[in-house]
């Protein structure tokens, strides 16, 4: 087979090489089309553009494979925490036991934010939204670490595993202050000998006489539910992460971004449409069975089936719909929101119509759920996927930082305005 591919245009042929990755995806090398041709190619929403070489993650939709570094996201789901994956992705192994404690030390110490900082979220109204705060705050941060943001991207490597633990630990703390503040509750200082997930919902729902605590696995499952999110290829708020990358910038000012692109209803917010889609559901006295026929004639929309990427049945999904059970049987929850989502994934994977259309639930279907039962609040969803998801962000500006070759991305745009003989016309006139 031969490591080239032919573009014709007109009556000229135009060679280009194949790349072809390490699980056999293949690429055509367009990056000299434009000067060999004068042509570009138009691929609105990048669907058949390959932005990048990355290491990090693989996804197969059709066979719905998702691995980080090569590891099944089954076998991380099973045998690892947040924070082990978390240096998976960033550093490209898994971190032996020393490696762990020292990282994990890392996240701790910089769990505390600086009372500086306090201040800040007096400016922000009651209503402010959690996602508006949390990027502001996270690119705020950056000011109070003028070694570690400096748009030097030497400097910035320089200091980079410190940012990484800083920012995978103040994420969590910025998170769960902004919660308080919208309630009108004292902030909750971190407890540095909990773990992760367990240290998070303590600062979130602890109070001076009654600290929180978990009897039912909800940390358990929280550090399952971050571990899921904690990378997921070229995304829509990846992308803007290397995309600001590209350009110099730091670390805090790229996830601030990646922040503000997660926000989006048509990705982080997802999750919270599954739960308004159940709560509509419940609220009508049907369990589900209306709503699966409404949704066959057009008449509704299925809220968490299907994945732009996934083609077969998101791995995600079975892992946190298991879990989802799990705590919600611990909490004594008995949630008639979870019999009706049983029910709508019953339907997806006997209906015909659903299974036709390959419209499996994806992990946004169960994580409203899960974090629902924990206790977050809807408009919070949102934040625990940022959350979750910076660990990714970290590692795809690590491969943009660290490559000395990488240019500025700079898209091409197929110009249809006005051209300049419009506006002579309207000067004739």
């Amino acid at each position: 087979m031969e490591n080239t591919g032919t573009i014709r245009l007109g009556d000229e042929n135009f060679e280009f090489p194949m790349i072809v990755g390490t699980e056999g995806e293949k690429a055509l090398d367009t990056r000299t089309l434009r000067a060999k041709s004068g042509c570009v190619t138009f691929d609105e929403g990048y669907g058949n553009t390959g932005s990048c070489l990355s290491d990090i993650t693989f996804i197969d939709g059709e066979k719905g494979i998702l691995r980080h570094r090569g590891y099944p996201i089954e076998q991380l789901a099973e045998r690892s925490t947040f924070l082990e994956t978390s240096y998976l992705a960033i550093y490209g192994e898994l971190p032996t036991q020393e490696e762990l404690e020292i990282f994990a030390n890392g996240v701790q110490t910089h769990a505390s934010v600086h009372t500086g900082m306090h201040h800040h979220f007096e400016g922000f109204p009651s209503n402010a939204h959690p996602m508006a705060i949390l990027s502001s705050m996270l690119n705020s941060l950056g000011a109070y670490y003028p070694e570690m943001s400096s748009n030097n991207r030497a400097q910035d490597l320089t200091h980079f595993d410190e940012t990484a633990a800083l920012l995978i630990s103040k994420v969590r703390t910025i998170a769960a202050m902004t919660y308080r503040q919208k309630q009108g509750l004292p902030f909750v200082f971190p407890d540095y000998k909990m773990r992760y997930a367990e240290n998070f919902l303590h600062m979130m729902f602890s109070e001076p006489y009654h600290q929180y605590e978990d009897t039912s696995g909800a940390s358990e499952a929280l550090d399952l539910f971050l571990l899921l999110h904690a990378d997921h290829e070229q995304n829509c708020s990846t992308s803007t992460v290397r995309m600001v990358a590209s350009g110099g910038a730091n670390l805090f000012a790229s996830v601030s971004a990646g922040v503000c692109a997660l926000w989006g209803p048509s990705h982080g917010g997802a999750n919270m449409a599954v739960i308004k889609m159940l709560e509509e559901i419940h609220a009508s006295g049907d369990d589900g069975s209306k709503f699966i026929q409404d949704a066959k004639e057009g008449k509704a929309k299925l809220m968490g089936f299907g994945h732009r990427v996934y083609k077969n049945y998101d791995p995600r999904a079975m892992i946190l719909g298991k879990s989802s059970e799990r705590v919600l049987e611990g909490l004594g929850i008995d949630d008639p929101l979870l019999d009706i989502a049983k029910h709508l994934e019953q339907a997806a994977l006997e209906d015909e119509y659903f299974v036709q259309r390959k419209l499996y639930p994806n992990v946004d279907f169960y994580s409203g759920i899960l974090l629902k039962a924990i206790g977050i609040p809807v408009e919070m969803f949102t934040v625990m996927f940022a959350i979750g998801r910076m660990p990714g962000w970290i590692a795809n500006w690590k491969e943009i930082a660290e490559n000395s070759k990488s240019r500025i991305h700079r898209p091409r745009q197929i110009y249809t305005g006005h051209t300049i003989r419009d506006y002579l016309k309207m000067d004739e006139r």
